[in-house]
């Protein structure tokens, strides 16, 4: 009996596929975030009368602001680079939507966001998320402490800025991943792994390279 030859596949990930597995985590994130807002109290990870925010609302309340110092800094580098427009708001407005699904506001305008060629401070209020992996000290989305700087000149360079701000602040999630209970933790596992998606698609193009 003759067996199908099989198909060729692409040797590795492609642009498209990591795209729809970001989509997939949009899709989880949406379908967590009704249940999430607002749901502190009567849960595992609720404190007792008058003792303060839980470390899963802290943790919710951190990884929004987290988000919105992300928004800012698609933000300024689109305005220092409007060519990467295309590229760049889609994976944006993905963020935007992890902004809401940890029950933050909604961002600014882009172009009220950020000065034109300035990467805004990274948001300090990540004491939920670095209590719950274990870390010291105030470190922003990027991993340095937060301080502003200007947007690289190169496109390349903006783009592999905007990659280690991703891809830092998907690996803080990750390694709260265990200190953070129930749907909380589900809901940072899966803007994890968009993050990390983000930070592939933001230094590996397959369509020709025509930012590099």
């Amino acid at each position: 009996m003759p067996f199908p030859s099989p198909s060729r596949a692409a040797a590795g990930p492609r642009r498209r596929s990591l795209l729809a597995s970001a989509a997939g985590g949009a899709l989880l994130v949406g379908s967590s975030a009704g249940g999430l807002v607002g749901c502190s109290a009567g849960g595992d990870d609720s404190g007792g009368a008058g003792s303060g925010p839980s470390l899963a609302d802290r943790v919710r309340a951190d990884a929004a602001r987290d988000s919105q110092g992300l928004v800012r800094r698609y933000d300024a580098v689109l305005a220092a680079h409007p060519a990467l427009a295309e590229r760049l708001r889609p994976l944006r407005a993905e963020v935007v939507r992890h902004v809401a699904a940890f029950g933050g506001a909604g961002p600014e305008s882009p172009a009220a966001s950020s000065p034109a060629g300035t990467v805004p401070p990274a948001p300090s209020g990540t004491e939920g998320i670095e209590a719950a992996a274990g870390a010291e000290g105030s470190e922003g989305p990027s991993g340095t402490p937060a301080a502003s700087s200007a947007v690289p000149a190169k496109p390349k360079d903006a783009l592999a800025e905007l990659a280690a701000a991703e891809r830092s602040l998907a690996d803080r999630r990750t390694a709260a991943l265990l200190e953070v209970p129930g749907e909380p933790a589900r809901l940072l596992a899966s803007v994890a792994a968009a993050g990390a998606a983000h930070a592939f698609l933001l230094t590996n193009e397959d369509d020709g390279g025509r930012d590099r």
